[in-house]
């Protein structure tokens, strides 16, 4: 059983940053494909970026894309979410996702087996 614990959510004006972090307990951290997602109220869950377990293919939704960064370090077992130029609509819950292996599909949330608990990011106008 893997365990994902999400950190760095907050409050932050528009245009402004956050990095967001994804710890894994998983010593074999390295095997799994991670994925980003959102969830706005009233809203189903969304793909925001992905990366392969390899780290070498990345996914971006494209309302985030060239302003969102995913990244991963395998030494410390967590994946990063990067956010630039945050906009009052990328106010949501931020779920972190792991998947053993392949992720043939990125943007289903069914294709990921692990999931955190979720971290708040809101951005004010």
């Amino acid at each position: 059983q893997v365990q994902l614990v999400e950190s760095g959510g907050g409050l932050v004006q528009a245009g402004g940053s956050l990095r967001l972090s994804c710890a894994a307990s998983e010593r074999t951290f390295s095997s799994y494909s991670m994925g980003w997602f959102r969830q706005a109220p009233g809203k189903e869950r969304e793909v925001v970026a992905a990366i392969s377990w390899s780290g070498d293919v990345t996914y971006y939704a494209l309302s985030v894309k060239g302003r969102f960064t995913i990244s991963r370090d395998g030494a410390e077992n967590t994946v990063y979410l990067q956010m630039n130029s945050l906009k009052p609509e990328d106010t949501a819950v931020y779920y972190c996702a792991a998947r053993d292996g392949l992720l043939a599909e990125p943007t289903m949330p069914s294709e990921y087996d692990y999931w955190g608990q979720g971290t708040q990011v809101t951005v004010s106008s």
